[in-house]
Formats: C-alpha cells, structure tokens, sequence
C-alpha cells in the first residue's frame, strides 16, 4: 500500500503516540497512523509476532520492541529515556485502542508526570463500535473486562446495575457461559448485545432481551464485546395486572403450567415476569 505523498512529507513532533490498530479488518488503519508508524524510532507493541505481520502490510520498517503487561514496568526506563532523547515512540496493541484494557496506562501516567509529549490518534475502538450499533443510550460506562473473582463480580455489578446507562464489557469467549448466570440476576428487564468477531468475515451480532439469555452450546470463537441497555423506563401503571389479565390466568391455570402463562401474559406487556409468576401462585394456591 503506498501513502499519500503530502503525509510522508509532513515533519510531526517529538513524543509518545497512541496509535489505534485494526480489531479485525486491516482496511480500518488510518493513513495518519501509517505515516507516523513509519517515522517512528521505535514502535511498541504486545506481541512481535501480530504486529509484525500489520507492519509487513504497510511496509513498516521501524524497530518493534515487545511491551506486554509482563514487562511494561521492567521496560518503562528504557522507554523514558528514549522520550527525553526526543525520540518518536509509537504504543500499539495487538488490537484497537492501547490502554484501553490494553498495556499503555503506566508509560502514559509517566509522561504526564515528565511533562513529555503525549499525542493520541482516533481509530479502531471495539467499545465505541459496538455502542454505535446497540441501540441503547449512548451515555455508557465501559467496565472493561468482565470481573472473574466472585467477590469482583458482587461488589461491581451491585454498582453498575444502579447506572441508568448502557454497560460495556469485555469478555473471553471461555468464560462467556458463566458469566451469563450473573448478568441474567443482575441486568432483569434489560437488552444485550453480544458483538463476535467484529469487522471480521464471520463478524456477529446477537441481541436478546437479558432474561431470554441462555447459554452457549457451541464454543464461541474471538474476544466478545457486550453491551447491556440503560434501565428500560416502564410506566408504574403498566407494573399491574388488568383485571383482563387475572382473569385469563383464572382461565388457564387448571391447562396450562405457570411457566406457560407466565409466557402468555409477558407477551403482551411490561409486567415483570415475576410479578405474573406471583400471581399465578397465588391463585394455584387458592384451587
């Protein structure tokens, strides 16, 4: 791929720059972050291996020094003296936005703190892509990556589920299956979006309701961005069973199971499921 002359000729400035990669599709860099990829003295990456094969496309020769969460801290004097040096320094990630839930954050704190140049670019961003096809508010709050201890996961969702906001998460496709357990008793009455593979040729995009949410059969391959809706605004009077409606379930619980009317009488309105479900017990109960 050749450059637009006008950006290889363009003089940029001493410092660290925050350069967003392809999640997926490699048509998605910029030609910007080409051009200063190639200007740079070093370009720091999490893996040599994938980022090589981003720099081979582009025809990017400049050295690739591997900075991953393992040894960021180890790296970061090395780093430092290079930015007093005046030397152009790239931070990538194997995927989107670095820093984002990504290695980045202990450089950037340090140059703020030195004062030395920081320049971020716009770019490929998982988060920002999949709350644009949601269809939630787009006032959210990205968590990151699905919290894994117990203690994490009761703690931080009983925090979210008071945001009236849309929720990002991260989430490996491994551990998918038993997170859907906590979000199905912490996010009732909410959508999702579950976003697979995104920009990809086998890119997908499932949308439930969060109490429809089952587990996966099948294994489900490349990272998983979620998206759960802002708390749905239902009317207090839509909370109540019509008279219509108890009497239907008078009707029916004799034939059919609670189960089955719950689903009937859902269907048709924005009564909570358990709300039906407490009425139809009573009245069982009273048979």
């Amino acid at each position: 791929m050749s450059v637009n002359p006008k950006f290889q000729n363009k003089e940029i400035k001493k410092g660290l720059y925050i350069i967003p990669t392809p999640i997926g599709n490699l048509g998605d860099i910029t030609y910007r972050a080409i051009e200063i990829l190639k200007k740079s003295d070093f370009i720091l990456c999490e893996d040599t291996r994938i980022s090589r094969k981003l720099m081979e496309k582009f025809e990017v020769k400049s050295k690739l020094l591997p900075n991953h969460k393992f040894n960021e801290k180890k790296n970061l004097s090395l780093i430092m003296n290079h930015l007093r040096n005046d030397k152009i320094i790239s931070l990538i990630s194997d995927a989107g936005t670095p820093g984002i839930s990504d290695p980045g954050a202990i450089l950037v704190r340090e140059c703020v703190e030195e004062k030395i140049n920081i320049f971020p670019l716009p770019g490929a961003s998982a988060v920002s892509a999949a709350v644009s096809i949601s269809g939630f508010s787009e006032r959210y709050f990205f968590y990151g990556f699905f919290p894994s201890k117990l203690k994490d996961i009761k703690n931080d969702l009983k925090f979210l589920t008071q945001l009236d906001s849309s929720i990002v998460f991260f989430i490996s496709p491994k551990k998918i299956n038993k997170a859907i357990p906590f979000i199905k008793n912490n996010f009732s009455e909410r959508d999702i979006l579950i976003c697979r593979e995104m920009t990809k040729f086998y890119e997908e995009y499932l949308r439930y309701t969060v109490d429809d949410l089952k587990l996966f059969n099948e294994n489900l391959k490349g990272e998983l961005t979620i998206v759960i809706s802002e708390k749905k605004k239902i009317k207090k009077d839509s909370l109540l069973l019509s008279e219509s409606d108890k009497s239907n379930i008078r009707k029916m619980i004799k034939k059919l199971s609670i189960k089955e009317i719950v689903n009937l009488i859902s269907q048709n309105n924005s009564i909570p499921k358990k709300k039906i479900y407490d009425f139809c017990l009573k009245i069982k109960n009273e048979v």
